[in-house]
């Protein structure tokens, strides 16, 4: 059973996002796709990435500075650069305008669709928005998560995720935990950076394929949590950031449901927590 534990944050310093918000790249490497044992199902195919921005819910919401690792070095960086939106961007409008929301702390009216507002363009945004936070989180335990603790990319005993890119690796590959995660971030870098699928300029339309790229990103993105919560919420628990990582996954859920954008068989692993999160929430 997932353990669920919200503790107060004393004598830590509240999170910021970083200021300067503009766009990012990043280096491909390759998309993937996942089985469950004893399925063969495997995962889409990918595509190419596009933007990415920091964190943000709002007053109420603390963030610690990290302890060092097993190592003794301290996961304070990001796993991949951050990805942000431009500055004065109709983008930037909109994800000020969820920073607001969220800080007014009721998530389910945070993720609504804003009046008037394009719905790809309003899920583009929190694409990025939830990039940022994962990108984050899971760089705080890379430490922890290692070819060695983590040999297999798992979600618990019953989830196991194979890589899969659809061009260069079009057969799905079973690696460890930190290459899974190294290709599928980096492929979701790929997919924000592309002009063609995330489009940053006034005027200038989202591809008919954009909500299929964006459900299979916002997928992928959920493994990450599903692996963090399964293999290392310890490590969590130890560097105080239990309820920063519930908060930001709880806004996850929300999102995605909001929008019907991750069916309810991939999101399993951890479906005991989220009728945890959102039951009150009904």
């Amino acid at each position: 059973m997932l353990r669920v534990r919200v503790r107060s944050f004393q004598g830590c310093r509240r999170f910021e996002p970083p200021a300067g918000l503009g766009w990012a790249r990043r280096r491909p490497r390759c998309p993937g796709g996942s089985t469950q044992p004893g399925t063969g199902v495997a995962c889409p195919e990918a595509r190419r990435p596009r933007p990415r921005r920091p964190p943000s819910h709002g007053p109420g919401v603390s963030f610690c500075p990290t302890t060092p690792g097993p190592n003794g070095s301290r996961s304070s960086k990001t796993f991949k650069p951050k990805k942000n939106i431009p500055e004065g961007s109709h983008q930037y409008e909109l994800l000020k305008h969820a920073e607001a929301t969220l800080g007014s702390g009721n998530l389910r009216m945070a993720v609504m669709l804003p009046e008037g507002e394009d719905l790809n363009e309003w899920v583009a945004v929190n694409t990025v928005d939830f990039f940022n936070q994962i990108n984050m989180l899971y760089g705080t335990i890379t430490d922890f998560c290692t070819e060695e603790s983590c040999p297999v990319m798992s979600a618990g005993p019953k989830y196991e995720y194979h890589w899969a890119d659809g061009t260069n690796i079009k057969k799905p590959i079973k690696c460890s935990a930190p290459k899974y995660i190294d290709y599928l971030m980096t492929w979701v870098q790929d997919q924000l950076d592309d002009e063609t699928l995330f489009p940053s300029k006034i005027g200038v339309p989202f591809p008919k394929n954009f909500m299929s790229v964006a459900k299979t990103i916002l997928k992928r993105l959920f493994r990450v949590y599903a692996h963090i919560y399964h293999q290392h919420f310890d490590p969590v628990i130890q560097l105080q950031e239990e309820a920063h990582l519930n908060t930001s996954f709880k806004h996850f859920i929300f999102f995605v449901q909001e929008f019907n954008l991750i069916d309810r068989r991939e999101l399993a692993p951890l479906q005991e927590l989220i009728e945890k999160l959102t039951s009150k929430d009904r």
